[in-house]
């Protein structure tokens, strides 16, 4: 064999080993990219959960809060409901008062 088809023999089996270590290397290579890829998806989807979950209870609280405004709208309401009815009782017994006192001085 000639040197030069030994040297061309020789860049070709380097090139050729080259390319199979780059693809070794590409398939490992996206290997590691797919598992990095799973666990940042992982980690977004926990995230994305512990956000819910804060979120969930937040909400809760501000409904039990309203929930207690309004309970306590609700018992303001009622007391003036009673303090109305007995005013009104008062205003029906002085106008009887007022209305006996009329029919007393007319007589």
């Amino acid at each position: 064999m000639s040197p030069e088809l030994i040297a061309i023999l020789a860049v070709g089996v380097a090139l050729a080993g080259v390319i199979l270590a780059g693809r070794r290397d590409g398939a490992a290579g996206q290997r590691d990219l797919r598992e990095e890829m799973r666990k940042e998806m992982h980690d977004l989807r926990e995230e994305m959960r512990k956000e819910m979950r804060d979120l969930r209870e937040e909400m809760h609280g501000r409904f039990a809060a309203v929930e207690d405004r309004l309970a306590a709208i609700d018992r303001g309401q009622a007391e003036l409901r009673e303090r109305l009815a007995r005013l009104e009782g008062l205003l029906d017994g002085l106008r009887e008062a007022v209305a006996g006192r009329r029919t007393e001085a007319a007589e």
